[in-house]
């Protein structure tokens, strides 16, 4: 099994559209001001650089990804002039292109965390540099619900957990990977949003669409395995009587400041 990042639309209908409810609570603790430069790495579809375009009034947004596909999405959905992206690496940023250096949702899929974290720091060398990643062991509901059920059914689901495969994605290991970094002022936040789905179907359909690991799982199983895994689901969510499904979304947030060489 592996991740497919590529599909912009499919990736919008599984977590994109929650993102950006995170995105803007991330962007008011930040209070970074008006008329910034921006570096989004690992911009995706664009839901961070939107947002920062909404709320900030920076002066530019440079959004970064390795994914062409995601790209193109985000070239479509966000028609401002300020705006630019490009294909890169996020261990190798343009030095000293940014007032805030920023990443939504990506950290724990890089190889190298460490060293995107570094090139944001060396991208920002005298402003802000801050990411948020999702809570998948506990409160990223709509992907908890799926693996406590996946795994219930196959044990060899634990491997691919987002849970045990992302340990960096809790407080403690985000603090430590900015300290090492050098950062100062350090502090981090949970940032819970609602996510509600209009019915069952709302709640599956993306999980169809094989961007992410919880997606590409459920498409590596064959069509009873997935039926099973689906009905085992629908059966552990909490439906309202019209049928919706309120969960909530945790992402854990993190910020430091860089320090002139």
């Amino acid at each position: 099994m592996s991740e497919i990042w590529a599909k912009g639309d499919a990736y919008e209908a599984y977590v994109g559209r929650w993102s950006r409810a995170v995105a803007a609570e991330f962007l008011d603790w930040l209070a970074a001001g008006p008329q910034l430069r921006w570096l989004d790495v690992g911009c995706g579809t664009g839901a961070l650089t939107a947002t920062i375009l909404d709320r900030c009034d920076p002066v530019a947004v440079l959004g970064v990804d390795a994914s062409e596909g995601f790209l193109a999405s985000a070239t479509a959905r966000v028609d401002d002039a300020r705006a630019r992206f490009e294909l890169g690496d996020a261990a190798r940023l343009p030095a000293a292109a940014a007032d805030v250096a920023v990443s939504g949702l990506v950290l724990n899929f890089l190889p190298d965390p460490s060293a995107a974290v570094a090139a944001m720091r060396a991208a920002a060398p005298t402003g802000v540099v801050a990411a948020y990643v999702w809570d998948y062991a506990e409160k990223m509901e709509l992907m908890r619900h799926f693996w406590d059920a996946a795994v219930a059914l196959d044990p060899k689901g634990h491997d691919v957990d987002e849970s045990a495969r992302f340990p960096i994605c809790r407080p403690d290991r985000l603090d430590a990977l900015w300290r090492d970094a050098g950062l100062v002022d350090v502090t981090t936040r949970a940032i819970d949003v609602p996510t509600v789905f209009a019915d069952f179907d709302d709640y599956w359909t993306p999980f169809l669409g094989g961007q992410g690991p919880a997606p590409a799982y459920a498409m590596s199983l064959d069509a009873p395995r997935r039926d099973a895994l689906r009905d085992r689901i629908r059966a552990g969510l909490p439906v309202a009587a019209d049928g919706s499904i309120s969960l909530i979304a945790r992402a854990w947030a993190v910020r430091g400041r860089s320090v002139q060489p």
